[in-house]
């Protein structure tokens, strides 16, 4: 499974691509297949998202998840304090489509 990841233009945050925009929780993430460069490339372009880039990804009990452990690292949020991590149902952290 490869999907693909980038940060939000205007607050950083880290998204991930959906199929039809970029979400905040991963676990909304597609399956980006062979096509993720060319997406990374358009999305980038059409400046909706900074560096994305495709990552290997696995299927997690909660959904998809990134392989790499520097990329779940990035999904969770700071690993600091757990306060401040992205929630998978938090309204506040909510998805968007751009």
């Amino acid at each position: 499974m490869k999907i693909l990841t980038g940060n939000d233009l205007k607050t950083g945050a880290v998204t991930w691509w959906t199929g039809e925009g970029w979400s905040l929780h991963v676990a909304e993430a597609t399956d980006v297949g062979e096509h993720g460069d060319e997406i990374a490339a358009r999305e980038n372009a059409a400046r909706r998202v900074v560096a994305p880039y495709v990552i290997d990804g696995e299927n997690g009990p909660d959904g998809p998840r990134p392989a790499h452990i520097k990329d779940r690292i990035r999904a969770l949020g700071p690993t600091v304090r757990l306060d401040l991590s992205v929630k998978p149902a938090d309204p506040d952290a909510g998805s968007y489509v751009i």
